[in-house]
């Protein structure tokens, strides 16, 4: 067995190997064991010491034959209780990663979680039909990563160490070298991205991973500030992109999808009121609206921008570019 294979052995497949040559009778003693599993003495008498302590199973060292043994019969392992719910909390674990399938992620998805449920497996088995039949997921526009681009930002982050890589700008061909100190990672709206503080410009940037290339891990280290607060960056902005403005934002959607606006919170700052005909009034309070101007067209007519003037024009001019692309 390779070293990965011994270190991805979970403990309690483990355990249950010491219990079968436990409950069989054989010499089992710490010699056996770490070859048996691969592992160091230390870890096997820890896990002997779970066992007895914690599981209650009647394990004692027999000095005369110098191995463990039980003092009585034990036909089964103290079983995992697992309820239906968490039962399906994994189901849904399981087809969660799945949406991941042909991304670099994957692999890394499906070892953790076999890493995870791998001591459970003679008590939950994950049926393909019934599986398929129970959960599903589906996301439109996945973000393409390089999992060595995210490996190296993510340790980097981790460990507070500075970093360097090229990095294009959207619509741009050329891609610039930056320097960055790397705060945080954010999976939003099906995309990593990076907020760290760039050397070269003032205040914290957010870098889209897809465009990110080249990466360095430096040796220089640095402090996140204490205060710094994911959360708080990302407060003010409708997907990713924040901003230093203060814009008060009400759109009105028909009754024709307003029960599509009502089934989700799409900011924490949303206000939602019921007005008449079906019709719903959005309040969100955002840094910042080129996302929400995408997001208000996508809705088509049957969104209506009430305030802020600024956004009320920008649509306006959007609208009138695409009746002349249309006609």
């Amino acid at each position: 067995m390779t070293p990965a294979a011994r270190l991805s052995r979970p403990p309690l497949e483990r355990m249950l190997r010491i219990h079968e040559e436990l409950r069989r009778g054989a010499l089992t003693n710490c010699t056996k064991l770490t070859e048996l599993l691969e592992v160091s003495r230390k870890t096997v008498v820890r896990d002997i010491a779970f066992m007895r302590d914690r599981l209650d199973l009647p394990i004692e060292y027999d000095a005369q034959i110098q191995a463990y043994r039980y003092t009585h019969p034990v036909n089964a392992f103290p079983t995992v209780q697992v309820t239906e719910g968490e039962l399906m909390a994994l189901l849904v674990a399981r087809r969660a990663l799945e949406q991941y399938e042909g991304t670099p992620f994957h692999r890394q998805l499906k070892i953790a979680f076999e890493k995870l449920t791998g001591g459970l497996k003679d008590r939950i088995s994950f049926s393909p039909a019934e599986e398929l039949g129970s959960v599903s997921f589906k996301n439109i526009g996945l973000g393409k990563a390089d999992v060595a681009v995210f490996n190296a930002l993510s340790g980097a982050v981790l460990r507070q160490h500075a970093v360097e890589f090229d990095y294009r700008k959207p619509g741009e061909k050329k891609a610039a070298r930056r320097k960055v100190e790397p705060y945080h990672l954010s999976h939003r709206e099906n995309l990593w991205y990076l907020v760290g503080l760039d050397g070269e410009r003032t205040g914290l940037r957010t870098f889209a991973l897809p465009r990110i290339a080249a990466v360095r891990v430096m040796n220089k280290t640095f402090q996140r500030p204490r205060d710094f607060s994911p959360e708080k960056f990302f407060a003010n902005a409708f997907g990713v992109l924040g901003g230093e403005g203060n814009h008060v934002v009400v759109v009105r959607f028909d009754a024709t999808v307003a029960d599509h606006i009502r089934e989700r919170v799409w900011h924490e700052s949303q206000e939602m009121r019921e007005l008449a005909g079906g019709v719903l009034e959005l309040t969100l309070r955002l840094g910042a609206l080129p996302e929400v101007e995408r997001w208000v067209l996508g809705w088509g007519a049957h969104a209506e921008v009430v305030a802020p003037a600024e956004l009320r024009e920008r649509l306006r001019a959007s609208a009138a570019t695409l009746s002349r692309m249309y006609k």
